[in-house]
């Protein structure tokens, strides 16, 4: 078993996992709920972290990773083609009208 992806951000883990999980790579998550334990356990031992248990998929899954990692984040509004409204960075839909965000 290979650890391929730690983060103290559990959101950030999972969206791995799902990156994984998208592109065909067996993976689990370690360490999901030692959160709690911290204090009686070090802070790099409670990390969530991404696994793999294949070495064959450590190339690909890196490769996806970095990928991943390198995206630029976009932070600006922007604004519905279907009903004009302006929508923050982070909405996917339109607030509005439910239409997808298209770049």
């Amino acid at each position: 078993m290979i650890k391929v992806y730690s983060h103290f951000d559990r959101f950030m883990v999972f969206q791995i996992k799902q990156l994984l999980d998208e592109k065909g790579i067996p993976n689990f998550v370690k360490n999901e709920f030692a959160i709690g334990a911290m204090g009686e356990l070090s802070p790099m031992d409670v990390l969530p972290e991404v696994w793999i248990s294949d070495p064959q998929w450590l190339p690909k899954a890196q490769q996806f990773i970095e990928a991943f990692e390198s995206q630029p984040l976009d932070q600006s509004p922007w604004v519905c083609a279907k009903c004009h409204e302006t929508n923050t960075a982070n909405f996917e839909l339109c607030w509005q009208c439910g239409e997808d965000h298209v770049q």
